[in-house]
């Protein structure tokens, strides 16, 4: 072989290789990993959330309504389960009171801030105003045994939970209840949500596809406004950081431009 022809076959060679390397490749479905997760959590004797079919029904209202993945079977994790550090979000409901949380669930939610995680605890009983119900009243109790050094604070419109994809004047669910959110803000972040206007309640919809809960006393447009306000906190988990000291950053879309107060 003359140099010129080795000089070519080589280059042949290189052009060939290059073509494989730049050819389309099967898109690889993106699956659950980084999809939010509205993973229900549960301590004591719990077996799962007041409103069985409201997790689901999040999900699927994420999906329709933006590009943000989502799990369609959502997942149940209990307090002291190690797997609790493996996604950002826990959905905290109940209508009955929760009974004092073990030390290994203390260590666990304790483990799942400390990795920035965020925790709504929704209050399936709460009364028409947003009275706390037994649940609400003993959740509280628990999370401050979990984060001691911590007092919730009242936020509004002017925090960005209300604002990450629709713009709300204010919280609703089931029961319009308080014009506040109270939240645990920590290192600029909201890691625990606190409502008293059952979301859950306002998402649940059952196979039949009706709707569980009557909604009182918006209706309709107050239905809307919830499932408006599950999605806005679907998207404040999604964007905001989670520590990946174990490898969580796949479970996060990256952080937005906008900067959380």
């Amino acid at each position: 072989m003359t140099r010129r022809s080795a000089v070519l076959a080589l280059f042949t060679l290189a052009l060939a290789l290059g073509l494989v390397v730049l050819a389309p490749r099967p898109a690889s479905a993106f699956g659950d990993q980084g999809a939010f997760d509205p993973r229900v959590l549960l301590t004591g004797n719990q077996t799962g959330p007041a409103r069985d079919t409201a997790p689901a029904r999040w999900s699927w209202e994420l999906v329709q309504r933006t590009s943000a993945p989502a799990r369609l079977r959502p997942t149940l994790v209990r307090a002291d389960d190690p797997a609790i550090v493996d996604a950002p979000f826990l959905y905290w409901s109940g209508d009955a009171e929760v009974a004092p949380l073990t030390s290994a669930e203390l260590g666990g939610l304790r483990r799942f801030f400390a990795l920035g995680g965020v925790l709504l605890v929704d209050d399936a009983a709460a009364g028409p105003h947003g009275e706390q119900s037994a649940f609400g009243r003993s959740a509280r109790r628990e999370i401050a045994r979990v984060l001691p050094d911590s007092t919730p604070i009242a936020i509004g419109t002017d925090n960005v939970v209300f604002r990450t994809f629709y713009l709300l004047r204010r919280p609703e669910g089931r029961v319009e209840g308080p014009a506040t959110l109270d939240a645990i803000v920590r290192g600029g972040q909201a890691q625990v949500l606190f409502s008293e206007h059952d979301i859950g309640g306002a998402l649940a919809r059952g196979a039949s596809g009706m709707w569980e809960q009557t909604v009182v006393p918006g209706g309709d447009v107050q239905r809307e406004q919830a499932i408006r306000l599950a999605v806005n906190i679907a998207m404040y988990v999604l964007c905001s950081n989670y520590k990946d000291d174990q490898v969580h950053a796949p479970y996060l879309m990256r952080r937005r431009a906008l900067a959380v107060p």
